[in-house]
């Protein structure tokens, strides 16, 4: 048997509310059923993504890449520069307030209200 697909991760936030509605309000994405301690996005492929705020202070940045069409970028990109979200087309932040075409799309590197260093791509690496 193989894996069908990615069915859900749990994102340890500062507030769990506040970065699901981030990511709502700057994917265009309808508000999900929530229970116990998670606030929902649930993605377009199914995809459930559970913001949950620890019992512990210290949250680990991690990296989350999420790919999206040509007619999302352009919403999404143009509700991150209106909100003032500071943002760079590479990874190490070289080049502020841009967005990168490589892999023959567009990208673009920013952090969320928990400091989680986010990716916003257009075109798969392996495509």
């Amino acid at each position: 048997m193989s894996v069908v697909s990615f069915d859900h991760t749990i994102i340890v936030s500062k507030d769990g509310v506040e970065s699901s509605r981030f990511f709502r309000e700057l994917f265009g994405l309808p508000e999900a059923e929530s229970w116990g301690p998670f606030s929902n996005v649930l993605l377009g492929d199914g995809t459930l993504i559970q913001f949950a705020t620890p019992p512990f202070e210290e949250i680990q940045p991690q990296h989350y890449a999420f790919r999206v069409d040509d007619a999302l970028f352009d919403q999404a990109y143009a509700r991150l520069t209106s909100w003032g979200v500071e943002h760079w087309a590479d990874p190490r932040m070289a080049a502020p307030g841009t967005i990168n075409h490589d892999h023959g799309g567009r990208g673009v590197y920013f952090r969320d209200p928990s400091g989680h260093f986010i990716e916003m791509l257009t075109t798969s690496y392996l495509e």
